[in-house]
């Protein structure tokens, strides 16, 4: 298959560090916008570049590494724009790694701050394969059966961000973090072992490899096209309530950037009606500005998945907060370390 020009990009960003140009802007982000062909980050990169003469030099990384490869560059920025997920964007902002700037738009975009804003909409979900398995697992509970011995596999907490949601979603379905951390403690019987992608276990569940993994909705609904034996699902609670963690990626200005006014830019235009109005068609994506409402066949797909399944989200500040502790238990408790 041919190389796409953002993948190649991306390749050449990896194998080194980014440089520095008055007409180009450097990205460090999360995976899952640049999936496919067309992805909705490739055609707005594209269109950036057009308009702006601007060109996008993008590095992508796990949600907490790609944190940690700023706090280490803090001295010496590469990067101008990051976009990770929480709570990792909340550390990013904690550690003095973020600059203050309001995007334009910023008051259609609901949870929008002077340092950070939602840039794509998005929630935990798990996969199963339909081919092997006739029905989803019903429950968290029905997870812990024997079958799934060495089937099952989620991503790592504090290294994946869909991984750290497992395990904040584990408190929210089972009441506390005691009883979450009881629950991940007797699912790891059934636990292959980390994983720092969440990615790479949607073509292991196809395959049969795996019969469950986690991922996130959007990401899961593009890659379900180049894997047709999965399907999403959300296992109930005790009470037999489905819910999802709502997950957004989310964009901020990098302090002291090498290009911090194409950064600014970058941040706008990824922000405005007509490049959230393409985030579903393109890459699964729900919008984040409430004057935005897409009428894609992608966008109803996604609506129609959460039926039934009622999104929440803690008090990200305070995850931030006791996530090095809550980590380090997930390790002692998963003995995994």
């Amino acid at each position: 298959m041919k190389l796409s020009r953002l993948a190649l990009l991306s390749a050449l960003a990896l194998a080194s560090s980014p440089v520095w140009a008055d007409g180009v802007v450097t990205v460090y982000s999360a995976d899952g916008l640049h999936d496919g062909d067309n992805s909705w980050y490739q055609s707005q990169f594209d269109a950036f570049t057009k308009a702006t003469g601007i060109k996008v030099q993008y590095v992508e990384g796990g949600s907490g590494a790609i944190v940690e490869r700023l706090a280490k560059e803090r001295s010496n920025p590469q990067a101008d724009v990051l976009v990770t997920v929480p709570p990792f964007i909340q550390r990013a902002a904690g550690e003095k790694l973020l600059a203050d700037f309001t995007p334009e738009g910023a008051a259609s975009v609901p949870g929008a701050t002077h340092q950070y804003a939602p840039l794509v909409n998005n929630y935990l979900s798990f996969i199963y394969n339909g081919s092997l398995l006739k029905t989803a697992p019903n429950s968290w509970q029905d997870l812990l059966d024997s079958r799934f011995k060495n089937k099952l596999q989620y991503s790592t907490p504090g290294q994946a961000g869909d991984g750290t949601a497992v395990m904040l979603q584990a408190f929210h379905s089972f009441g506390g973090k005691d009883a979450g951390f009881d629950y991940l403690g007797k699912l790891q019987a059934n636990n292959v072992g980390p994983s720092a992608s969440t990615g790479k276990l949607t073509a292991l569940v196809n395959k049969g490899e795996l019969y469950v993994a986690n991922g996130d909705l959007q990401m899961n609904l593009s890659q379900m096209a180049r894997n047709p034996n999965v399907k999403i699902f959300w296992p109930a609670d005790a009470k037999g309530e489905r819910s999802a963690l709502a997950l957004p990626y989310v964009v901020g200005l990098v302090q002291n950037g090498p290009q911090s006014e194409n950064g600014k830019k970058l941040i706008n235009f990824l922000l405005a009606k007509e490049a959230q109005q393409s985030v579903s068609a393109l890459s699964w994506g729900l919008p984040v500005r409430n004057d935005v409402n897409p009428t894609d066949s992608n966008y109803k797909a996604a609506k129609a998945a959460m039926a039934g399944v009622t999104p929440w989200q803690p008090n990200w500040d305070e995850v931030a907060t006791s996530l090095q502790a809550d980590i380090a238990r997930w390790h002692k408790v998963t003995d995994s370390e």
